[in-house]
């Protein structure tokens, strides 16, 4: 899908692109399929902030997408793509054969009059979904569950997928976009093929107000603040901060290791960083 660039009308205009959108087929969500979607501004349920610079943007209607593909052995034609303000891949509505509606995530290639569909014989063609060890080796897929009858967890986002390396006993080895190589259990189902809209990430926003839309406030450094307000802030003149990089609260941050789960790392079989 093109990029398309603007006319330096404006200095926001000036460096902003977008995407062209030909691949959308409808402006209007299954009504069916959406819920409200409640804005928290970053506060907990005491009304705390508790994730800073989060708030406004513009409103949102959620679209309820099946990552656990357990409509099994029914096929299913894909009948509309659409925009998702939740999320950078675009979504597809799927009408099956008994008449019901769910929406997916759009993979690369599949497009409206297409046929999907899940279970544990299907054809290996992008957008059909079947466990791990049914999936042959090499194959790059997404929507990778964790746990059996999870759902989808991993490469959900525009443009991911992780590759099918290995098959030992009850445990799959995928390698993430990161690099790191994981042990996955062969029930686990996923999805064929790499999820569309790639160009995502070289879209450029252009302008401080367009990411107010999405609801993404300006994030204030910390040596910019006071020192009440941060380990890094005071000082005379722009100091940089005069310790290494902290957290508000003091936590070393970038490179600091903060993973505490130590009951997973026995599925990781080779870590993102060497």
């Amino acid at each position: 899908m093109p990029i398309r660039k603007y006319n330096p009308t404006s200095p926001g205009v000036r460096g902003k692109t977008s995407l062209t959108y030909e691949e959308i087929t409808t402006n209007e969500p299954y009504a069916p399929l959406t819920e409200t979607l409640q804005r928290s501004g970053g506060r907990n349920n005491q009304g705390h902030l508790t994730s800073w610079w989060r708030g406004g943007g513009h409103k949102r209607l959620y679209r309820i997408i099946d990552f656990k593909r357990d409509k099994k052995d029914i096929p299913g034609k894909i009948s509309t793509v659409e925009y998702d303000p939740n999320r950078s891949a675009r979504i597809a509505l799927v009408t099956y054969a008994d008449g019901e509606k769910r929406y997916i995530l759009q993979p690369m290639g599949v497009k409206v009059g297409d046929t999907v569909v899940a279970g544990d014989t299907v054809d290996i063609l992008p957008g059909n979904c079947l466990p791990l060890k049914r999936i042959p080796l090499g194959t790059q897929i997404h929507n990778v569950e964790l746990r059996p009858g999870k759902g989808g967890q991993i490469a959900r986002s525009a443009g991911s997928s992780v590759q099918l390396v290995a098959r030992e006993g009850d445990y799959a080895s995928v390698r993430m976009p990161s690099g790191e190589i994981r042990k996955i259990h062969v029930e686990c189902v996923a999805t064929v093929g790499q999820i569309g809209n790639l160009d995502h990430e070289n879209v450029s926003i252009g302008k401080a107000g367009r990411n107010r839309w999405l609801g993404k406030k300006p994030h204030v450094r910390g040596v910019a603040m006071n020192p009440v307000d941060h380990p890094l802030g005071g000082g005379e003149g722009k100091t940089s901060g005069g310790r290494h990089p902290v957290s508000p609260w003091g936590q070393p941050t970038k490179g600091y290791k903060t993973r505490h789960r130590k009951s997973t790392d026995r599925f990781i079989l080779q870590r993102r960083t060497k």
